[in-house]
């Protein structure tokens, strides 16, 4: 039998506007996929407390 949760690994995502933006700091999140049915890099909107508004965070290796 497999173990519970086997498939599923951290992954970091960074916000793509602010990175390119230039300003000092980042925003990143910790999250989890499921690397069987999601091969491809995740791509969120999540909330850059440094922009204060919502951006998409795109994941990074």
């Amino acid at each position: 039998m497999a173990k519970k949760g086997a498939n599923r690994v951290q992954v970091i995502l960074e916000c793509t506007e602010h990175k390119e933006s230039g300003m000092p700091g980042m925003s990143r999140y910790i999250t989890t996929k499921n690397k069987k049915n999601t091969t491809d890099r995740l791509e969120l909107k999540k909330f850059n407390p440094v922009m204060k508004k919502y951006t998409l965070h795109k994941e990074i290796k």
